[in-house]
């Protein structure tokens, strides 16, 4: 091909979004005890927030974030909230206009995805793949799992976290996290859940969450009760109940399967973790389980998470 020639319709996408979102990826430095942190952010409001990783960040104040165009600002962490590896930044000086957010429940696997950043501090690294899979798990500290994680097999290296995955319209639809292994990259997906996070972190500078105490699967429904329910063939099997926790005092117990929270069905995880904000704390939350082929109705009272 000539150098005068167009490019490929594959260069031509990743070409587009490379323009439209090195710019707005940040390259972070963060001073931490014995040194300092990089990572990646991207600007997503027109009056200077940017979203990186809270594993980023860690416990520090602020830092300093550098852009394409060789301007610098420092910056203040506004929120961080470790369940979701999320943090909320505020720039004190000018940064450029904003990426545009997606929706990650839009993706499929096999579609392609670039993901901005800057790896081992090299500023404004591109680099392109496709969306491996959807629907993982990330342990996240000792107490959750970041859910609905997308799997991506474009490059990622250490400084990539907190950048951009974006989709073929540079739409940002993940914030990279984690590096599993060679070709495999892991990112916080852009949803219902993470705006929400978003915007508690950039309100209240923290995420309060309900806590029920108990961990769950996804399981089958029988198939003699799938037609009795609707057609319901998945629900939520209690693996175990913490002593004492709102599921304890509620009677919940390892083996029931739980169909509704709240009167909305649970299948996954995520359905759960979608009903324990603020809103469940100490309020009455009817749950509806199948046990020894029967359908129970039990009320628990959720309690506040309280950071480990």
């Amino acid at each position: 091909m000539g150098v005068s020639e167009p490019l490929d319709a594959y260069s031509t996408i990743v070409a587009g979004v490379a323009e439209a979102l090195t710019p707005r990826v940040a390259s972070l430095r963060v001073p931490k005890r014995g040194g300092e942190s990089l990572g990646s952010a991207v600007v997503f409001t027109a009056d200077g927030f940017l979203l990186t990783n809270a594993h980023v960040v860690g416990r520090s104040p602020g830092g300093t974030a550098a852009f394409s165009d060789g301007t610098t600002t420092p910056f203040q962490v506004v929120g961080a909230d470790p369940l979701s590896d999320l943090a909320v930044l505020r720039a004190t000086g000018g940064t450029p206009a904003p990426a545009e957010l997606g929706e990650a429940d839009e993706l499929v696997v096999g579609q392609l995805v670039v993901a901005v950043g800057n790896p081992l501090g090299l500023s404004g690294t591109v680099t392109a793949g496709v969306v491996s899979a959807l629907g993982r798990s990330l342990p996240a500290g000792e107490r959750g799992l970041i859910e609905d994680v997308i799997q991506t097999d474009a490059a990622l290296n250490p400084g990539n976290s907190g950048g951009a995955l974006a989709d073929a319209r540079a739409r940002v639809v993940g914030i990279n996290t984690a590096v599993a292994g060679v070709g495999v990259g892991l990112a916080v997906p852009v949803n219902s859940t993470t705006r929400r996070i978003v915007s508690s972190l950039m309100q209240n500078g923290r995420v309060r969450r309900a806590y029920l105490g108990v961990v769950v699967v996804p399981a089958p429904v029988a198939p003699v009760w799938q037609s009795r329910l609707g057609g319901r063939a998945t629900g939520l099997r209690v693996s175990s109940v913490v002593t004492s926790g709102p599921a304890d005092l509620a009677g919940l117990r390892p083996g029931d399967l739980l169909l509704t929270a709240a009167g909305h069905e649970v299948a996954t995880a995520q359905d759960l973790q979608r009903l324990m904000f603020a809103e469940a704390i100490g309020r009455p939350l009817p749950i509806t389980v199948m046990r020894n082929g029967a359908l129970v109705d039990v009320i628990a009272e959720p309690t506040e998470l309280v950071a480990a």
